[in-house]
This record gives structure tokens, C-alpha cells and sequence, in this order.
């Protein structure tokens, strides 16, 4: 045997003998075996995600607090092993309660000054000065400007001058007149030359009576040159400058004087409202007339009242053209809140009823046939109840039968609700019982009772 051979038998020897220390090889499994032990470990897989998703889910359906349950329209009872308060519609309910309200006619009225003058010059001459500032509040007689005087003093001294002239022939036909009286007794003189002396004495009296005249005119031109505000009121822009020639003539004026205190407010009401409003005006009955601004909506704090006035009068003929009658309200405007020419929304009160049933506009309900609300009854439960409804005003309505004060309805979550359907109410203006969940129903007359005690969110 060579050497090659003994080194090849060793190497087969010690690849075949077995290594101190290292494990002993097991046998492998069969095919099944590896097989069955995957199949045990799916299934628990499959057991541990069905345990959890029953966990996360199985709370939320008793308590009817799932997403997918809100979309649904709520249904009476139980709701099934989910819980009490499965199938409880959570809502926004009020107290229908006695009180008072208003009934107003509503209307477009405007601002209409009592008083509106158009200062004009009624002398010829140059415009001298200016005596207010645009805007101002005048009183009555306060200068307002000056026309130049000079040529009307000079008129006044001419007018003077003739009447001194006049006089003094006057004075010398009384003189003439007396000499003729005494000669006329003594036959020294014919009557005739008597009678002519005497007429010519009226005639100068005529003369200095018509100076007197022409002295009083330049007088009052002079008055004319200095004008002043016939009212008290405010005052527009100029409309004449200082230094320009105005005359009694020109048709645009000087300025216009508006009176502000008092206002008036002119607005039209439909002759079907008239019998209402003429009864109470010919009682003597002092009707009140608001005044608000005119932006959109119903008459609420978004909205400002300008002032409150009184009734003054009603014209005296309905126009034919469109079935409207004209009335003037007086207002005080001491904040001067209403301007003149200033459109505003009127409200007219003419009655105020007392003692009557209110609840919420947003209960109420509206059909092609009627009107009705959600009544929650005292299991908590809603009944659909048909009611009469007679003045709004504001967020009120009167309910003239169908309820009684203390009846519970509801205001918001209607869209959800059915004939009988479970409730937990939440009672506007109300401090909740107590508890969790909307535990607040039991407080007051058709209240939602124990059914709001789950644990509804």
C-alpha cells in the first residue's frame, strides 16, 4: 500500500467518526406532523383578531354610540343584548311656557324731515359772508350769512331826503289852507280858491305817506341783507361761496335747512291691516312705531332699532294704484340715529297678548298641510302632536291648541326621529339632573324619565 493510499483511508475514518461535544442529530419529522403543527398556529392567530375585534365593538353597539347607529333612524326599545340605552336618539329639546308676545304690522318706511327749507336771497347784491359751518345744528334766527347793505342804506337816505322834502310842502299847504278858511268867512275870497288849497293839502299828504313807504322798503331790504335760520335744524353744504353776486332770483338757493328734532317716519301698510289699526287709532290709544335698520333677517339683537315713536296720523285715502294707506310716526330723535331720506324697516304694535303657550320657532315643523311638533312623552318617548300656531315674533311662536305649558318638544334631532321613538332630551335653558350620558330627563313635565341613564354619549 503507498503513501497515498494510507492518507485517503485516514481522511475517509475521520469524516465518518463522530465529534466530541456536538449534539446528537434527531431523526427529521415526517411530512404530516410539520404540516399539522402550522394549521394550530393559524387557527390561534385566527382566534386572537376575532377576540379583539369583539372586544373593540361589542361596548359600542349596547350603548348605541357607533357611528353607523347615528346615521339610522332611531328605533323604540331596547335595542336587543347591546345594552339599556341602545336605540336612544340623543336631542335638543325646550319647555313650551306661558308668557307674553307682540303683535307688530311690519313695513318700509321712510325718513321724512317736518321741516325742509331753502334759504334764497330776497335782495340783489354781493354775498359778503358766511356765517356757518356745514353740518352745524342751527338754532332759529341764528345769522346764517350777510349780503352787502350799501346800496340799500343809500336808498334809505334818498327815501328820507324826498319824505323831509315832501313834508315841508305838506306843512306850507296846511298853512295856505288855514289863510283861505278865515278869508272865506270874511267873503275875501271865492269858495272855489278855499276848495282848491284843500285838496291840495290831501294830496301832499299822499305824497309824504308814499315817502314813508319808500323809507320803510329800504328799511326792510336792509333786514333782507342780513338772513337768518327760520328753524332749528341742521344745515347742508354751501352751495353759494363768500364774494359771489347773488340775486332774489336764482332758483338754487343759498342753503337747505333740514329739521332734525323731531323726525318723522312715512311708511305704507296694506289696506287688509287697516281696521285693526284705524279701531285702536280712533280709541285714542297711542299706538308705538319702531324704527330698525334694514338688513336681513328677523327682528333680533343682529339687527339695531334706531328709535321708538308714536303714531301721529293716517292719511286720508287709500291709494287705488297699489291697496296701500300712508301713515306718519313722530319721533323724539334726540341721538339723531334717524337722518332724513333714510329708508328704515317699521314695526307698528297693535296688540299684546298675554298668558298664551310660547315655545321656540325651531320646534315647529311645517307641511304642505299643517303644522306639528315632536312631543316627548313621560317614558321618554316622541309622539308627532299637530298644533295651531297664531303670532311670531322674534324666536317665539304662540301655539293656540295642540299644547299646554310645561309640555317638552323637541328642537333639534328631529330628522332622526319616528313615531315612538326613544329619547335622551336635552332641555334648553335647563341644568341637566345630573349623572352621565345626558342624565337629564327627568326634570320637569314630559321629560325624558330614567331612559337617558345608559351610557349614551
Amino acid at each position: 500500500m503507498g503513501r497515498q493510499e494510507i492518507e485517503r483511508s485516514m481522511s475517509e475514518s475521520t469524516s465518518s467518526a463522530p465529534v466530541i461535544g456536538a449534539p446528537p442529530q434527531q431523526p427529521e419529522d415526517p411530512p404530516h406532523r410539520a404540516r399539522s403543527g402550522k394549521g394550530w398556529l393559524w387557527l390561534l392567530v385566527l382566534l386572537a383578531a376575532g377576540a379583539a375585534i369583539a372586544y373593540y365593538y361589542w361596548p359600542r353597539s349596547g350603548a348605541g354610540g357607533n357611528s353607523g347607529a347615528g346615521n339610522a333612524p332611531a328605533t323604540s326599545g331596547s335595542g336587543g343584548r347591546g345594552g339599556r340605552g341602545a336605540g336612544i336618539t340623543p336631542v335638543v329639546a325646550a319647555r313650551a311656557k306661558k308668557g307674553d308676545i307682540s303683535v307688530y304690522v311690519e313695513a318700509l318706511g321712510n325718513v321724512t324731515s317736518l321741516s325742509t327749507v331753502t334759504i334764497k336771497s330776497r335782495v340783489d347784491g354781493q354775498l359778503m359772508e358766511v356765517k356757518y359751518k356745514e353740518g352745524d345744528i342751527v338754532q332759529q334766527g341764528a345769522p346764517l350769512v350777510e349780503i352787502d347793505t350799501r346800496p340799500y342804506q343809500v336808498a334809505l337816505e334818498q327815501a328820507e331826503g324826498q319824505q323831509l322834502r315832501d313834508q315841508a310842502l305838506l306843512a306850507n299847504a296846511n298853512v295856505d289852507l288855514s289863510r283861505y278858511a278865515g278869508l272865506l268867512k270874511q267873503n275875501a275870497v271865492p269858495e272855489q280858491q278855499y276848495a282848491t288849497q284843500k285838496a291840495l293839502v290831501a294830496q301832499d299828504e299822499g305824497v309824504v305817506k308814499s315817502d314813508q313807504g319808500q323809507i320803510d322798503a329800504a328799511k326792510l331790504n336792509l333786514v333782507y341783507c342780513h338772513i337768518a335760520s327760520p328753524i332749528t335744524g341742521r344745515v347742508g353744504l354751501r352751495l353759494v361761496d363768500a364774494g359771489n353776486i347773488v340775486h332774489a332770483s336764482d332758483a338754487a338757493g343759498l342753503v337747505v335747512i333740514t329739521q332734525v328734532q323731531p323726525i318723522s317716519v312715512v311708511f305704507t301698510i296694506s289696506e287688509d291691516k287697516l281696521p285693526i289699526v284705524l279701531t285702536r287709532y280712533r280709541a285714542g290709544q297711542q299706538l308705538s312705531v319702531e324704527a330698525w335698520d334694514r338688513d336681513a333677517g328677523t327682528f333680533s339683537d343682529m339687527r339695531k332699532r334706531f328709535a321708538i315713536g308714536m303714531l301721529a296720523t293716517i292719511d286720508n285715502e287709500i291709494d287705488q294704484t297699489t291697496g296701500t294707506l300712508r301713515l306718519r310716526a313722530i319721533y323724539p330723535n334726540k341721538d339723531y340715529a334717524l337722518f332724513p331720506n333714510q329708508f328704515v324697516n317699521v314695526r307698528l304694535l297693535v296688540e299684546q297678548k298675554h298668558g298664551v303657550v310660547l315655545i321656540p320657532n325651531g320646534a315647529v315643523q311645517i307641511t304642505s298641510d299643517n303644522k306639528y311638533v315632536y312631543l316627548v312623552k313621560p317614558d321618554s318617548t316622541v309622539t308627532v302632536r299637530n298644533i295651531t300656531s297664531g303670532t311670531s315674533e322674534g324666536d317665539q311662536t304662540e301655539v293656540v291648541s295642540g299644547l299646554d305649558a310645561g309640555d317638552v318638544v323637541v328642537m333639534q334631532g328631529v330628522d332622526k326621529l319616528n313615531e315612538g321613538s326613544k329619547v335622551v332630551a336635552t332641555i334648553a335653558g335647563e341644568q341637566p339632573a345630573g349623572g352621565r350620558g345626558g342624565q337629564g330627563g327627568r326634570s320637569g313635565r314630559g321629560g325624558t324619565g330614567k331612559a337617558g341613564r345608559g351610557k349614551a354619549q
